[in-house]
C-alpha cells in the first residue's frame, strides 16, 4: 500500500509518502465522501482542518499490511503504514477470501466502509494456515491460528459487495 498525489508520474517507493505521524494523521481522518465534490471520481476523503484530500483506490483505502502483539495475547491488524498508530483488533475467524479476484479481506473501521484488504505479502503468510474443507477449488472454510482452528464466517463479502456497488473504485491523493 503506497500514498501517492494524483498528479505524480512516476509511482513508486521514492514517490510516496511513508512519514508513519502523516499516515497515521491522515488515515485516522478518511471517511465516505460526502462532500458533495468530486464524488465520482474520489470516493474518500480525509480532512485535515480546512483542506479536503480527496482519495481514490484501486481496490479499498485501508489495506492491512501487518500483525502486531496486542494487549492480553490478542493480535491487532496494523493498517495504510500506520504501525501501531492504526490498528483494529485481528479477527481470524472474519478473514474472508473474495472467489471473484481470491484477495483476502478483514472487518476495518466502518467509517470507511467496514471491508479491508489484506496485502498480498500478509496474505500470503497466513495462508499456509487456510484449511480447505469444501476442497481445493473453493475458498479456504478456516485458518489454523496460534495453535486454533477458526471458522471463516464469509460474513464481511455481502460488505464486500455493498462496499463495490457504492462508489467507484479506482487512483487523488492516490493509493495502490
Amino acid at each position: 500500500m503506497k500514498l501517492f498525489l494524483d498528479d505524480t508520474k512516476v509511482k513508486n517507493f521514492v514517490t510516496c509518502f511513508k512519514d508513519v505521524g502523516f499516515l497515521s494523521f491522515f488515515f485516522r481522518h478518511l471517511e465516505r465522501n460526502r462532500s458533495g465534490r468530486y464524488r465520482e471520481h474520489f470516493p474518500f476523503l480525509s480532512r485535515c482542518g480546512r483542506e479536503r484530500n480527496f482519495l481514490r483506490c484501486s481496490d479499498l483505502p485501508v489495506v492491512f499490511t501487518q500483525i502486531l502483539p496486542g494487549p492480553g495475547g490478542n493480535s491487532l491488524l496494523s493498517y495504510c503504514g500506520g504501525g501501531s498508530e492504526l490498528v483494529v483488533p485481528f479477527q481470524p475467524g472474519m478473514l474472508a477470501v473474495c472467489p471473484r479476484n481470491g484477495r483476502l479481506y478483514h472487518p476495518a473501521p466502518e467509517r470507511v466502509g467496514g471491508v479491508g484488504l489484506v496485502r498480498w505479502a500478509l496474505a500470503q503468510e497466513l495462508s499456509s494456515g487456510f484449511r480447505f474443507q469444501d476442497g481445493p477449488q473453493q475458498p479456504p472454510t478456516h485458518l489454523l491460528w496460534q495453535g486454533k482452528e477458526h471458522r471463516l464466517s464469509g460474513e464481511i463479502l455481502g460488505m464486500l459487495r455493498a462496499e463495490k456497488s457504492g462508489s467507484e473504485v479506482g487512483a487523488g491523493i492516490s493509493t495502490s
